[in-house]
């Protein structure tokens, strides 16, 4: 019979996995770096600055202080690539076969395939001009069209290097001021061959692994979109590890049907071996592998998130960047913050408690040392709070 566990327990066995249970022990080191985003399976890529960018950010949540350099070392020695997952992501470049199968089978971004339809004798130059003179960035070529280049309109250049990116022909061989400088995939990838790319079954098979191993346990709605894969191939991966007893069900009480874990992983329920009790105060992007799944992150916290900074002003709630907090295994605020760089000033513009949040000191004294050490950390010290809902939860 499948084993029941609490709400709660399910809830800290993610977190736990999810490497966000405990503070750290141990001081980060560089190869840290790299396990956390083996753990997890992907990290993903956001470039808003107005606080750390998205994938040093959430490194920082669970490795506390550490060396931002690490991560863009990593890419410069290839134990870390780029490319689309949930988003555009760091991964570890052990997956490199499996993510390959799926550039191999187009899954990633069908419209470029389309737009390159369309722009194909112009974009087949682009890749030969890399082949001729080396590494690019979007950078290096000038909008020739008179506008200013946005998100929704991109010049020629940038998209023909980003179709050729999707396509797999070209990697990211390091990043220059967060700028991607991508390169032929054979010299950046060497001696790969096609012939080690494994089929599109065992890819699914793997990212539903990774996907299950990454969140400790899932609901079934919740698989597909880790890795942001199609429904129905994610439901026949899980009926082939079912079967095959890589995965097992258990009962959460409350939830509608079974959880999905692996089997491998069933230890660490067991109490009188592992403490699921989470410790950890921090801050999180809204780009974190724990909350960027939505109804995930509703269903497990009861907690309803929303990036507001791609609202117009007028209709956001909050503030323009929101971080949540969480405080020993429950989002207990969130808060609109700015990291004012060259005043050393860490503005929260607003910090807002959720309801029903019971405040004693302990929360306070840990929420207020975490948003210390957030600052600290973007070499922004000084903290200023300049408003509290409610009112009388202070902490300064």
């Amino acid at each position: 019979m499948p084993q029941t566990i609490t709400h709660e327990t399910a809830r800290n066995l993610v977190l736990h996995t999810q490497m966000l249970s405990k503070t750290p022990t141990k001081p980060a080191k560089k190869t840290s770096v790299t396990t956390a985003i083996r753990e997890l399976g992907l990290l993903q890529i956001d470039t808003i600055n107005i606080v750390a960018r998205a994938p040093y950010f959430a490194l920082f949540s669970r490795l506390g202080d550490y060396n931002k350099d690490w991560l863009d070392e990593s890419l410069v020695d290839k134990s870390i690539f780029e490319y689309w997952a949930h988003a555009a992501s760091f991964l570890p470049i052990e997956d490199y076969p499996y993510h390959r199968r799926m550039m191999l089978e187009k899954l990633r971004l069908p419209h470029y395939f389309k737009w390159y339809e369309r722009n194909k004798d112009a974009t087949d130059e682009m890749l030969e001009y890399i082949r001729r003179n080396g590494a690019v960035r979007s950078a290096d070529f000038e909008r020739k069209d008179g506008k200013k280049g946005t998100w929704w309109d991109w010049k020629f250049e940038k998209d023909a290097l980003e179709f050729w990116f999707c396509a797999g022909e070209l990697m990211v061989t390091r990043r220059e001021k967060f700028q991607r400088v991508y390169d032929l995939r054979e010299r950046v990838k060497e001696q790969w061959s096609d012939d080690d790319v494994p089929t599109l079954d065992e890819t699914m098979r793997h990212f539903v692994e990774q996907t299950i191993h990454s969140l400790g346990i899932a609901r079934l709605e919740w698989v597909a979109d880790y890795f942001r894969l199609m429904n129905k191939p994610v439901e026949k991966a899980i009926s082939e590890l079912l079967a095959n007893g890589t995965l097992v069900e258990v009962i959460v009480e409350s939830w509608p049907e079974p959880a999905l874990m692996l089997k491998k992983s069933l230890p660490l329920l067991d109490s009188r071996k592992h403490d699921l009790t989470p410790t950890l105060t921090t801050l999180l992007t809204p780009f974190d592998s724990l909350i960027f799944d939505r109804k995930r992150t509703k269903q497990l916290f009861d907690f309803d998130f929303s990036i507001e900074c791609y609202l117009p002003p007028a209709k956001r709630k909050y503030g323009y960047y929101l971080v949540p907090i969480l405080h020993r295994g429950r989002m207990v605020a969130r808060a609109d913050v700015k990291a004012h760089r060259q005043q050393g000033r860490f503005e929260v513009k607003g910090l807002f408690w959720e309801p029903g949040v019971t405040a004693d000191e302990q929360m306070l004294t840990e929420v207020k040392e975490a948003i210390q050490r957030c600052a600290d950390w973007h070499g922004t010290p000084e903290v200023v709070v300049n408003k509290y809902l409610p009112e009388t939860l202070t902490l300064y």
